[in-house]
């Protein structure tokens, strides 16, 4: 029995590993009027954050086959750039991984910059909070091959995949015949900011000490708040998200559950939900001792 789990265990995983690698191979085509539109359309939100919302936005030009420049004559909040082209390439369906570099016009010097695993990490990205020198500045954005990426699924990958869906299949097993009366030993993943903790899994939010329980949409929105604690979401990027799931998006749903999640963190002042009209929400948490 437990040679056999393994089995179709190992076997499901062989079969999403060459799915992956097919699907790797089938889109290594850039969609170049799709970026041109995701970053214009990142422009125009850094542009409108920085209170202009009438200045010409230079064309984008394509400096190779995998590079994008886009210049930006005025000053603009770096802080913003990560959140702002991530949900904008997304929502023209672009997913290959990327460089961004913000250089200086008159010399090419790369000012700030981060790599798109900086931004997917724990760790936040690269030169965040540090002050963005003035002038004019060329945001570049270059797409890495897939095949960078795509290695890991190589000889060494598929040997770990074997002997992960072994491991699952003997655990998968175990937990079959674990005697209901048995009591778990999991415990709950809790994320905290301010004075609240949320597990999402339970849907249970702690606020100052106070329990409350969320819907799954609700935790599920505010899981995507605290864990991009201080950095504006676009609604668009807040829809796919939490919403993308249910196949018709409503944007009236963000503000309905922002302003449920509202109610439920009132017994947190540390803890704020800040509205960026026209643009979007963040979550503003006080550090606590």
């Amino acid at each position: 029995m437990i040679l056999k789990k393994c089995f179709e265990i190992t076997l499901l995983i062989l079969t999403f590993w060459m799915v992956l690698t097919l699907s790797v191979k089938a889109t290594s085509t850039l969609p170049s009027e799709k970026i041109n539109l995701a970053l214009r359309r990142t422009a125009d939100g850094l542009l409108r954050l920085a209170g202009d919302s009438t200045s010409r936005i230079p064309a984008v030009e394509q400096k190779g086959s995998r590079i994008w420049q886009l210049r930006i004559d005025q000053s603009f909040n770096y802080d913003e750039l990560p959140t702002l082209l991530q949900a904008s390439l997304q929502l023209h369906g672009i997913t290959q991984p990327y460089d961004v570099t913000v250089r200086k016009c008159n010399d090419g010097t790369i000012d700030l910059g981060y790599n798109y695993i900086d931004f997917q990490g724990k760790n936040g990205v690269a030169c965040r909070g540090r002050e963005m020198p003035v002038g004019c500045h060329y945001i570049e954005i270059t797409f890495l091959a897939r095949g960078i990426y795509s290695k890991l699924w190589g000889q060494k990958g598929m040997i770990f995949l074997v002997i992960f869906g072994g491991l699952a299949g003997f655990y998968f097993f175990r937990r079959q015949n674990t005697s209901p009366e048995t009591p778990s030993n999991d415990e709950s993943v809790w994320i905290e900011f301010g004075n609240s903790r949320l597990d999402v899994s339970n849907q249970i939010l702690l606020c100052s000490g106070v329990r409350q329980t969320l819907t799954f949409r609700e935790a599920k929105l505010l899981m995507l708040f605290a864990t991009h604690c201080g950095q504006l979401l676009e609604r668009d990027f807040i829809i796919q998200q939490v919403w993308a799931d249910e196949g018709v998006l409503v944007g009236r749903s963000v503000d309905v559950f922002v302003s449920r999640l509202r109610k439920k963190l009132v017994d947190d002042p540390s803890v704020g939900l800040a509205v960026v009209h026209g643009i979007g929400y963040r979550l503003e948490a006080l550090k606590t001792a």
